[in-house]
């Protein structure tokens, strides 16, 4: 045969259908393959199904102390129980002076301290080693009475954007990072606690913007006493999909916040846009356990939109 263009195209269009078909034959002989095996594991009791997977899963809603409406933290303490609410997440300045008075508050109630909500000084990531100690040190006045009132942890973000002169974004910024809360997961552990590292969207912080980001540190500490967690609203910015973001925290992810998702008011104030199922799922298929608290604003009556909020959190946890 003449090996001219046309004979040529010929055979190798020929050649590739070929391919073609024994690829597919092979694709569909490993699918029903795979099915088969997944069928005899079903009946073997050995499959990971989705209920298995989410059974120490649940949706403990937690508020910061701005959400409730109330004089007082009785009266929201009040509101909150009538809501099911299970968790506070109080400020850290001035911690360790509120114990008692967090601890009278909550005495006969089922509710918990859950998280500690930053109020330390300085940063961690300073240039200037005298605001790195004064951030080091205010922290662990507030892991101390964190352990104290059985918080899971204190949440820290290592540099705001408009904190500065920082350190530069590098390999050796990111060891020191490392360095510096294995030292305070060390004293976090000793107070039967954690430290929490939140990733925050990119309008507010330059270094640590993706759940992901936060858990490969954790990862390289390899300390029980450092964590970290996922913010819906950060996420809306900074993540291709809820269920990827959390999945990828993994056994690192210790707490999460949530508000709506346009304003960052209460869930359900910005409309449909305010979906969570995608991140539940990952949640339930992580036995998620801990909690979920309320960081937001408020554009109408409390007394109306707190209680909406939790119903539709409930809502979507059932769908997820």
């Amino acid at each position: 045969m003449t090996l001219n263009r046309r004979n040529f195209l010929r055979a190798t269009l020929a050649s590739a259908a070929v391919a073609a078909g024994s690829s597919a034959l092979a694709a569909c002989g490993n699918r029903s393959a795979a099915n088969e095996n997944s069928s005899a594991a079903e009946k073997n009791g050995s499959a990971t199904d989705a209920s298995a997977v989410s059974s120490q899963a649940e949706l403990k809603i937690s508020f910061q102390e701005g959400i409730a409406p109330g004089d007082n933290l009785n009266a929201k303490f009040d509101l909150m129980e009538k809501l099911g609410v299970v968790g506070f997440e109080p400020g850290g300045r001035g911690l360790k002076d509120r114990v008692k008075e967090i601890q009278d508050a909550l005495k006969g109630r089922n509710i918990q301290v859950s998280a500690i909500c930053a109020g330390f000084q300085g940063f961690i990531l300073s240039t200037d080693p005298a605001v790195r100690k004064q951030c080091m040190d205010t922290m662990k006045e507030i892991i101390a009475p964190a352990g104290e009132l059985g918080s899971v942890g204190v949440i820290i973000v290592p540099a705001f954007n408009a904190q500065q002169p920082v350190m530069p974004h590098t390999q050796e910024t990111r060891d020191f990072l490392c360095e510096q809360f294995n030292e305070m997961g060390n004293y976090a552990k000793e107070h039967g606690t954690t430290v929490i590292f939140e990733p925050l969207n990119r309008k507010e912080a330059f270094y640590l913007r993706q759940v992901a980001d936060a858990a490969s540190i954790c990862r390289d500490i390899n300390n029980p006493g450092v964590r970290c967690m996922g913010d819906f609203w950060h996420m809306t910015w900074e993540e291709t999909s809820d269920m990827g973001a959390f999945l990828s925290a993994g056994e690192y992810l210790q707490h999460v916040h949530i508000a709506s998702r346009k304003r960052r008011s209460m869930p359900g104030e910005d409309g449909e846009a305010d979906n969570y199922v995608n991140g539940f799922k990952a949640l339930k298929m992580l036995g998620y356990n801990k909690y979920v608290s309320f960081e937001c604003g408020c554009q109408g009556d409390r007394n109306t939109l707190v209680p909406a909020a939790v119903e539709l959190l409930r809502k979507q946890w059932k769908e997820a």
